[in-house]
C-alpha cells in the first residue's frame, strides 16, 4: 500500500517525484513552440539512436566481479558475530530453495553451512575470511532503504487511556473471487474500483453480497461490542499508521509487548492520505513525513478523524507468536536481515554495505523481499522495533557501495566466467 512516503509490504519510504511539475513545463514548452508563426522545415531524416541494452534480469546477467578482499572491508567482529548468526538460521533456505539469481545452486552452500553450525571461536571474521569471498555484481553501486515494526501502546482490555479497538476479522465478512462472482449474476457496480481486482470481500445484506464496511462505519461503531475487539489502542493515529503497516508490536500497560499482524482488510480501495493531503496544500515544506501527517492528524482530532476515515480500508488483526518472519521463514532480525530482489542476491546470503549512511554499513544477511525492493545492489535494511528504529528507517536513503559474501569455489568460478 504506497502513498508516496514510505513502502515495504504495507511500509512507505519517502520517494516523492516532482514528475508532475516536470511534466507542466515540457507541455508548457510544446505549445509556447506550437504558437510561433516561423515554421522551422525539419532538418532532414534524423538517424536511428542506437539500441539501448537492455536490463539485466538476474546478478548473472548483471555480471560477476572480484572485489576488495574481506580484510579491506573493514567489518567489525560484532557486525560479522550477528551476521553469522542469522546466516546459520538462513542455511535451510540455501540449501533448499531454487536461487532465482543464477549464482549458485543448492549444494554450493553445503562446505559454508556446515563450517558456519561446528564454528566455536569468539570472532566470526575468521568464519567469513575463510569460508567466503566477496564479489561486486554489475556496478555495485548500492541504494538502501529502511523498514523497522511499529510499536504502539496498547491493553488487552479496555480501560481509561486505551479506547480506539483493534479488530479480530469478523465473521460476517465474505471473501469472493470476482471472476465466480460474475458467474453468480452479483451486481458488482456498488464495489466500483474493487471489482476490478481479483479477490472481493464483502457481506451479504438481505440476501445481497454488498461491499464490507468501510474504515469510517468501523471507526464509528459497525463492529462495536461483537466481542470482535483483539486489542485496544491508545492513540487513533498511531493506529492508523499501524494499519498502513500492516502488522506491529503493542507495548501494554505492564511493559509487556503483544504482536499483531495482519488477518486481512475490509476489500475497500486504499486511499494515501499523504498525498491527498500534499495536493489540497494541506502540508508545507517539509511536512510529508510520516511524523509530519501525524502532527497534522493530532492537530485537530476531529479533522485528523475525518481526514483518516477518506481512506475507506480498513485492516484486521491477529495476535502472533515469536518474532517476525521474513521471506524465508527465519526470524528477521533488527540491523542484521536486508530485504533483497532474490533475482539479483541469494536469500540467505550475507551482503556487505558501504554508505552515505554510515548507521548502514557493515554485514547483513538477505532474509526478506519486498514488493519495491527490484534489481541489482537495492536493499532495504530491517531496524526492529521502537522509536530509535523508526527514526532510523524512516530516513534511511542510503547510497554507495554494495557486495555480496560467496563461497570462495562458487566466487571463483563465477569470476572466471563459468
Amino acid at each position: 500500500m504506497s502513498d508516496g512516503l514510505w513502502v515495504k509490504g504495507g511500509k512507505q519510504h519517502k520517494v516523492a517525484r516532482d514528475y508532475r511539475a516536470r511534466m507542466g513545463a515540457g507541455l508548457a514548452t510544446i505549445f509556447l513552440l506550437a504558437s510561433c508563426s516561423t515554421v522551422v522545415p525539419p532538418a532532414g531524416p534524423q538517424q536511428p539512436k542506437p539500441p539501448t541494452a537492455p536490463l539485466p534480469l538476474t546478478a548473472r546477467d548483471a555480471g560477476v566481479f572480484r572485489a576488495q578482499s574481506f580484510d579491506d572491508l573493514g567489518i567489525s567482529a560484532p557486525s560479522a558475530n550477528a551476521a553469522l548468526k542469522a546466516f546459520i538460521t538462513s542455511c535451510l533456505a540455501l540449501l533448499s530453495r531454487t536461487d532465482t539469481s543464477g549464482l549458485t545452486v543448492q549444494s554450493d552452500w553445503s562446505a559454508s553451512c556446515a563450517a558456519a553450525r561446528s564454528f566455536t571461536g569468539s570472532d566470526a571474521r575468521t568464519f567469513f575470511r575463510d569460508q567466503m569471498t566477496p564479489v561486486r555484481i554489475g556496478d555495485g553501486k548500492a541504494f538502501a532503504t529502511g523498514y523497522y515494526i511499529p510499536e504502539i501502546k496498547g491493553s488487552r482490555t479496555r480501560q481509561p487511556g486505551y479506547e480506539t479497538p483493534i479488530y479480530k476479522l469478523p465473521p460476517d465478512l465474505v471473501p469472493k473471487d470476482t471472476a465466480a462472482a460474475r458467474a453468480e449474476g452479483i451486481d458488482l457496480t456498488p464495489f466500483g474500483s474493487s471489482a476490478t481486482g481479483t479477490k472481493l470481500r464483502g457481506r451479504y445484506v438481505d440476501g445481497q453480497y454488498r461491499p464490507y464496511y468501510t474504515r469510517g462505519e468501523i471507526v464509528n461503531g459497525a463492529l462495536a461490542n461483537k466481542g470482535l475487539e483483539l486489542a485496544w489502542a491508545a492513540d487513533p493515529v498511531e493506529l492508523f499508521f499501524l494499519h498502513v503497516q500492516g502488522s506491529g508490536n503493542l507495548r501494554l500497560p505492564d511493559g509487556s509487548v503483544m504482536r499483531i499482524g495482519y488477518n486481512g482488510g475490509n476489500g475497500q480501495p486504499y486511499v494515501g492520505i499523504g498525498k491527498l493531503l500534499k495536493d489540497r496544500g494541506a502540508l508545507g515544506p517539509g511536512q510529508t513525513s510520516m511524523q509530519g501527517i501525524m502532527d497534522y492528524l493530532r492537530a485537530d482530532p476531529a479533522r485528523g478523524a475525518a481526514v483518516m476515515d477518506e481512506n475507506p480500508s480498513y485492516i484486521f488483526f491477529r495476535e502472533l507468536a515469536g518474532g517476525a518472519v521474513g521471506a524465508i521463514n527465519t526470524e528477521v532480525i533488527g540491523r542484521v536481515t536486508v530485504a533483497a530482489d532474490p533475482k539479483f542476491i541469494p536469500l540467505g546470503a550475507p551482503v556487505w554495505l558501504d554508505l552515505d549512511r554510515n548507521e548502514a554499513d557493515g554485514l547483513w544477511v538477505a532474509q526478506d523481499t519486498g514488493g519495491a525492493i527490484k534489481g541489482a545492489n537495492r536493499v532495504d535494511t530491517f531496524w526492529g522495533a521502537g522509536e530509535d528504529a523508526r527514526r532510523i528507517a524512516g530516513g534511511m536513503s542510503g547510497r554507495g557501495s554494495g557486495l555480496i559474501l560467496l563461497p570462495k569455489p562458487v566466487a571463483a568460478r563465477l569470476i572466471a566466467g563459468r
